[in-house]
């Protein structure tokens, strides 16, 4: 009888090296696939957001949907985007309840374009994107480093709309969505943190339509936002970044100098 030929301890060994390097090939690659198609998925959510808040306008007289989640002051006959959805003492379904309370939501009608699939359940992430300040949420025209930041409240106003951008995905902090998103319009210094989502970098709509991933090309900006730097930051003079997202976010209607940051 011929004897069968078990596999000895060392070629064990060597199949199971050849599988832990494969893995480690592998699995970089997965990772990146899986974050592409989160990255997808947030480009999704936010050409919808924006598709909506071009609908208000158009259904509005060309006025802009209010920006602001009720940190600032109601203006006058206009309600909030979303209706104080940020406080960490709401449930689940009072966060849910306070979207659809909001002036976007009969443009809308779902809830999961609001929510990037980054977020996890188990903080009560339910909002995951803010808007710009520029765009009808709050004018910082006169406060140090601001000026010329002027909010706008109809559409027709915006000039060059393939470059200011509308909605981002901030991510989950909820104070980061107490009101809108907004960055100084003079001087290098962050107002609220860069957000870092989907790589180095954050997801933007635009006004003209498009949404992108923008990746941040200075090293300081991605640790300013790992590490929920804002004021605190310190100056980053000559911060690429800061600039680029001073112009999407005030655009060339700062006092007809076309561009906000002085060289």
């Amino acid at each position: 009888m011929r004897r069968r030929r078990a596999f000895t301890l060392i070629e064990l060994l060597v199949v199971i090296a050849v599988i832990a390097v494969l893995m480690g090939i592998l699995m970089p690659a997965l990772s990146k696939a899986r974050e592409q198609g989160k990255r997808a998925a947030c480009l999704s959510n936010l050409r919808q957001l924006l598709l909506s808040w071009g609908m208000y306008a158009d259904a509005n007289n060309d006025k802009i949907v209010c920006g602001d989640a009720g940190e600032y002051t109601q203006p006058a006959g206009e309600k909030y985007w979303v209706n104080r959805d940020y406080l960490d003492s709401l449930t689940r379904k009072q966060k849910e309840d306070a979207i659809r309370a909001g002036a976007l939501w009969p443009f809308t009608q779902t809830l999961k374009i609001y929510h990037c699939t980054t977020g996890t359940e188990n903080r009560n992430e339910i909002r995951m994107y803010t808007i710009s300040d520029s765009m009808n949420c709050k004018s910082w025209d006169g406060t140090a480093n601001m000026a010329g930041a002027i909010m706008l409240k109809n559409k027709s106003r915006i000039k060059h709309p393939d470059q200011r951008f509308v909605f981002l995905d901030d991510g989950a902090a909820s104070e980061a969505h107490m009101g809108g998103w907004t960055v100084y319009a003079q001087g290098w210094l962050w107002w609220d943190p860069p957000p870092v989502r989907h790589g180095e970098g954050t997801t933007f709509n635009f006004a003209d339509g498009h949404a992108e991933h923008h990746k941040w090309q200075d090293y300081r900006t991605v640790k300013a936002g790992r590490t929920n730097q804002a004021f605190t930051g310190g100056t980053q003079t000559d911060n690429m970044d800061m600039y680029w997202t001073a112009c999407g976010m005030w655009g060339t209607d700062v006092a007809g100098k076309g561009r906000v940051f002085s060289r």
